[in-house]
């Protein structure tokens, strides 16, 4: 899958944890962000990974936990 950013990702897995998007990444627990949220692609990062904009935050997600939002979502 070919992602750009502003595209819209949502989640398809549940995590294990979160690892934040920020300078100085923290893990935090997986309940602030939930299966089948809708999110932003604000950044890509190498190994097939971007990080996307939720409602609580900015988070590091595999592109193979994520899919494709349709326009009418």
């Amino acid at each position: 899958m070919t992602v750009s950013i502003g595209d819209r990702l949502r989640l398809t897995a549940s995590q294990t944890y979160l690892k934040t998007a920020d300078p100085m990444p923290m893990l935090r627990p997986p309940d602030l962000v939930s299966v089948g949220e809708i999110g932003e692609v604000v950044a890509l990062h190498p190994l097939e990974t971007v990080a996307v904009r939720f409602r609580r935050g900015a988070f590091l997600i595999p592109l193979s936990h994520l899919e494709p939002v349709a326009a009418e979502d």
